[in-house]
């Protein structure tokens, strides 16, 4: 893993310098390699564990980087555009009444996702009237459907 930090942006560097500290002591509970391969070994563990097994506090639901990365929506160049493209990525937090809002066109669309749903952070994939609803921490889909113009309620089928 590689984590860059800006000079002047203390935000930033104090997230590489913690990075560094739970690598050092991570490693430190380790046996002491005796080669630059055997540290290189150590290393590769380390990331792994870091990126894949260990919980993290400040992503939602505890998920591990990994799991978070893969969950998002990955942003392409414009150029490259093609149907699994969006116009728009939106992160929003479904209602208590397990609704969520999106204004297309300067009008507001309630999208109907439902109560089991409520307070769920979710990813908002939009592509003209095409609508994909997605949870943000675990990446299931949750609703997709066509925006209806015509109506600001958006009731599930």
């Amino acid at each position: 893993m590689q984590k860059n930090g800006r000079a002047n942006h203390p935000t930033t560097q104090g997230k590489v310098e913690r990075f560094q500290q739970t690598m050092k002591k991570w490693l430190r509970a380790q046996p002491q390699p005796a080669t630059i391969a055997e540290l290189q070994a150590l290393l590769d563990e380390f990331v792994d564990y870091y990126n894949h097994r260990r919980p993290h506090r400040s992503l939602p639901h505890r998920t591990t980087p990994a799991a978070r990365y893969d969950a998002l929506p990955k942003a392409l160049p414009s150029s490259s555009r093609d149907a699994e493209t969006h116009a728009r990525i939106r992160h929003d937090r479904i209602d208590t009444s397990g609704v969520v809002t999106l204004r297309i066109a300067g009008r507001l669309h309630h999208i109907g996702i439902g109560r089991t749903h409520a307070r769920t952070h979710v990813i908002l994939l939009v592509h003209d009237l095409h609508v994909r609803v997605v949870n943000d921490a675990t990446g299931e889909l949750l609703r997709e459907l066509e925006i209806n113009p015509e109506q600001d309620y958006q009731p599930q089928k």
